[in-house]
Parts: structure tokens; C-alpha cells; sequence
């Protein structure tokens, strides 16, 4: 295999109605990579759409992509983190299945990071609609993002999240009862600071039907529970939380 410098990271679950598009979004990137995708018990035909990307003899073949396969249905937190253990690349992405990269994604990423020195770096992000047509909305981000700030609110979106890999080790996710990825990036940027930027439609975001964050109650309750699992009492707790609803009110108006 040739060189790797981005190991991908996509966990699935039943995705057979929307891997396929995910998968091609990676292997049009003109950076080295590998992509592992990690099977979370799927009980549909996720593994067969992918069994032609793993066989030698099938033109679909890609010697990049690794298959791992949950013993049993573990979170999309433990499986982030499988992948992320048997990664090879100096760097690290995540994508989930029902979402999708637009070309030239990674390597504007990589030279951003190079540019600011920072060891994380999202992208903007156009929203879809469950069958992915366009919805006109988009989710831009700042070419820095403070520590303070993403207190306020979490512009960093998992689906366009690149950072290096040794810090993807030390900051392992958990909580699958919460909003995994954003404890993460807060207690990523609480020791360095600030995150890197490209505000570009590089990701293509489903909004799921049955996502986590489209109960909006439930959303709440989980973003509450982020500030408490990263360390904040009660009081502040709530203080970030109000912050939080506000942007989020803008932020899908």
C-alpha cells in the first residue's frame, strides 16, 4: 500500500442507502489515504455494497479501504475510536455514511493546518435534505475557532473534521448518551486553543431523519450533558447552554 497521510474514519450502522456515495467522496481526494470503514452490527446490505471495493478481481476494488466489523452493535463513539487505533496516517477524518465530501476537500484542510499550525481543522458545510437534494442553507465557519467561542456554540462538524492523529488517540471520544464529538473538540481545544478553518462547502450534510440531533428536546438535553461531561458545574453549565440555543435558533433559521 502506497503511503498514507489521511486515515478516514467512517462508522456505519444499516447504511446501505447511503455508503456508496460516501465511500466515492473519499477515493476522489487527491491526497494518500486509507479509509476504514467500521461496521457497528449492520443488518443490512452495507457489508455487500462494499464486498466489491475489497475483492481483488472486481474493477471497484480499492487496496485502500478496510472493513472492520464490530462484534455487535459498541456506538458510533467506541467505533470512531476503533478506527482511529488502527489508523496508520499521520492525520485522521471523520466521516459518517449518509454524508459525502465534495473534491479537493482534504488537501485544503492539510494546507490549512500547515498554514496556522493547528492540529484540528473543519470546513463549512451545505445542508441536505434526507434524500439529499439541496435545501439553499449553508453553515459557514471561521477560519479560527477559539476555545471560548465553541464554548458558545459547536461550529465544528464531525463529517469535516481532519486532525492529527496522535491527538485523536490522547482525545478519545465517549458518551454516546451526549454529543460525543463536541466534548471532544472542547477538550481538544481547551489545551491548544484554537482550531483551523475552511470556509468552504466541502461537506455535503444530510440532515438525517433520524439523527440524534433532529429531536430537538433530546438535542438539548445532550448538549446540556456535553458541558457537564467536559468538566462545568450546573451553573455554568446553563450559561453556555442559553448561548448554545441562541446560535442554534440562527444558525437553522
Amino acid at each position: 500500500m502506497r503511503q498514507t497521510t489521511v486515515s478516514v474514519i467512517m462508522p456505519v450502522y444499516n447504511g446501505e442507502k447511503y455508503i456508496q456515495r460516501a465511500v466515492e467522496s473519499v477515493f476522489v481526494q487527491d491526497v494518500p489515504l486509507e479509509l476504514l470503514v467500521v461496521d457497528d452490527g449492520s443488518t443490512d446490505r452495507t457489508e455487500e455494497i462494499l464486498t466489491p471495493y475489497l475483492l481483488p478481481e472486481s474493477p471497484l476494488y480499492r487496496e485502500e479501504l478496510r472493513l472492520l466489523k464490530n462484534p455487535g452493535n459498541l456506538g458510533t463513539a467506541a467505533s470512531r475510536n476503533r478506527g482511529v487505533s488502527m489508523a496508520v496516517g499521520e492525520y485522521v477524518a471523520f466521516l459518517d455514511a449518509d454524508d459525502w465530501w465534495l473534491p479537493g476537500k482534504l488537501s485544503a484542510q492539510l494546507a490549512r493546518m500547515e498554514e496556522t499550525g493547528c492540529v484540528l481543522c473543519s470546513t463549512g458545510r451545505e445542508l441536505r435534505n434526507p434524500d439529499g437534494s439541496e435545501t439553499g442553507k449553508y453553515i459557514p465557519v471561521k477560519d479560527l475557532i477559539s476555545y471560548h467561542e465553541l464554548l458558545k456554540h459547536n461550529s465544528i462538524n464531525c463529517s469535516s473534521v481532519v486532525l492529527r492523529r496522535e491527538v485523536a488517540l490522547a482525545f478519545p471520544m465517549e458518551h454516546d448518551d451526549s454529543h460525543e464529538d463536541y466534548i471532544t473538540w472542547l477538550r481538544i481545544l481547551r489545551k491548544y486553543q484554537q482550531a483551523a478553518g475552511v470556509n468552504r462547502p466541502y461537506l455535503q450534510y444530510r440532515l438525517s431523519e433520524g439523527g440524534k440531533s433532529r429531536n430537538k428536546w433530546k438535542s438539548a438535553a445532550m448538549t446540556y450533558r456535553a458541558y457537564r461531561y467536559a468538566g462545568y458545574g450546573p451553573g455554568k453549565s446553563l450559561l453556555f447552554f442559553v448561548s448554545y440555543a441562541i446560535h442554534g435558533l440562527w444558525k437553522y433559521r
